[in-house]
């Protein structure tokens, strides 16, 4: 059984297809592991008896001789805010527990027609309003290597279900680093696509400037799988060369104030590149912080009312925005979401700005830092910090000092996340508590297939963190 959980993606589905194992079976492992591990909170709907019916579709489909798609007989895990026409979509918040969408969202419809079924729908922080993953209305996911801590978020469900071995991969959602950052924390990879890359439709919305769903795997072929079936692009990439590969090193903002621990991995990482022949280039990217500040928090903040209210009415869920707040459990996100109705508001006129002046400008500082430093990617520790204990809603400590919870861990994901360019999360190693810290790298608009290349040349140098204990 615990062989079975082990397999990635692509390995599952081999074996499947060349009836070395069942999906019946790969199921079941599943499953096992799954009621092993109920304590981490993983998911927010799980249905056995539906998880073996499609498994036993998909043995019947291979018996009969039909054709088979990349995935066929896998189960995995969808994060709870992308719509699933079999079960629920409740965004982790009670005004959506009876929303039954009508179809699938067109990212979880290509990987069904792809021949995967769905496990279950993954815990999230409460309208992906969070970092921590700590649901007031479903309760908090937990990190398998150590459960007093968070997975991160918001697809921390995901990320748990993944890292666990109760599913080979699945989806989560990134506005601002809801990939990656549980991603690192639970060592495993994440990838957040160019924004617009991958469908937003059918999804629970933050902002449609900033939103996009992405993969979540244990290896960056498995994501370089998924990523291929959902746009229709290439499901297979050879490794980018290491040697005389031009890495960024943004010294500036994303390597400031780092835990110690985590910044000794991390440059232990860089070390690793060198002695691969990678050339590392020092070089900031120009007032990405300030640029960040200015563009991300309006454009989110203001896009929310907008984009909830239409998902809410094309979905008929009776709701609008007040009151779908209303029934919010999670005390900072009813906070934040009912201020935006009043003092908190963000004016027409700032967003306007953020929209037309301060992102493009973002995107510009980007372009040009690719540019003038010869990068084909830049590289950096995905968060400050490895995952805090759950309940730290509010500060955590970095090196003994107390700093904001939620902009610490979105401090290095979120300039990626506004200006809409891919990027991707690795494990880097491990804390000696036993915490997984993870390193980023971020590509130019459009570099999807060249990251996840890179991508998978780093995986060989990185260490290949052990499965948690459940």
């Amino acid at each position: 059984m615990a062989a079975l959980a082990e397999l990635g993606v692509r390995q599952a589905a081999a074996a499947v297809a060349a009836g070395e194992i069942t999906a019946e079976a790969l199921a079941e492992a599943l499953l096992k592991r799954c009621a092993d591990a109920s304590s981490l909170n993983a998911f927010i709907h799980l249905d056995p008896d539906a998880v073996r019916a499609a498994a036993r579709r998909a043995d019947a489909k291979r018996q009969r001789g039909e054709p088979l798609g990349p995935l066929h007989g896998v189960p995995l895990a969808i994060k709870d805010n992308i719509d699933s026409a079999e079960v629920p979509t409740t965004g982790g918040t009670p005004g959506l527990k009876a929303n039954r969408p009508k179809q699938n969202a067109p990212v979880l419809q290509r990987l069904l027609d792809a021949g995967a079924s769905l496990l279950g729908k993954a815990n999230m922080h409460e309208l992906a309003y969070g970092v921590t993953n700590n649901n007031g209305a479903f309760g908090p996911a937990r990190n398998p290597y150590d459960p007093t801590r968070i997975p991160g978020g918001s697809s921390g469900g995901t990320g748990v279900a993944v890292a666990a071995r109760l599913v080979p991969a699945g989806l989560g959602s990134d506005t601002g680093g809801s990939v990656r950052i549980p991603a690192a924390h639970c060592g495993i990879t994440g990838f957040r696509p160019t924004t617009l890359r991958w469908s937003q439709s059918g999804i629970v919305p933050i902002s449609h400037t900033r939103d996009t769903a992405g993969p979540m795997a244990r290896s960056v072929a498995d994501c370089v799988l998924l990523d291929g079936v959902v746009t229709g692009g290439a499901t297979e990439l050879k490794p980018a060369r290491l040697e005389g590969l031009r890495i960024g090193v943004p010294r500036g903002h994303f390597w400031e104030n780092l835990d110690t621990e985590l910044s000794q991995i991390l440059e232990d990482t860089l070390a690793k590149l060198r002695a691969a022949g990678a050339v590392l280039v020092e070089g900031d990217v120009a007032d990405v912080g300030t640029l960040d500040n200015a563009a991300g928090f309006p454009i989110a903040l203001y896009e929310t009312i907008a984009d909830l209210n239409q998902y809410l009415t094309e979905h008929n869920t009776g709701l609008d925005f007040a009151g779908l707040v209303a029934q919010v459990k999670s005390p900072p996100v009813k906070d934040i979401l009912a201020s935006l109705l009043g003092d908190m508001a963000v004016p027409e006129a700032a967003y306007q700005e953020a929209v037309t002046k301060h992102r493009p400008a973002l995107r510009e500082t980007y372009r040009r830092a690719f540019r003038e430093h010869g990068v084909e990617v830049i590289a950096f520790p995905t968060t400050p910090m490895p995952a805090a204990t759950i309940g730290e809603e509010d500060t955590v400590l970095v090196n003994g000092t107390a700093v904001p919870t939620f902009f610490t861990y979105i401090r290095n994901t979120s300039p990626g996340s506004v200006a809409g360019i891919p990027g991707l999360s690795l494990p880097a190693g491990m804390t000696k508590a036993g915490l997984p810290v993870g390193i980023e790298i971020d590509g130019p608009d459009g570099s999807d297939q060249q990251v996840l290349a890179i991508g998978l040349a780093l995986e060989t140098i990185l260490p290949k963190l052990p499965a948690p204990k459940i």
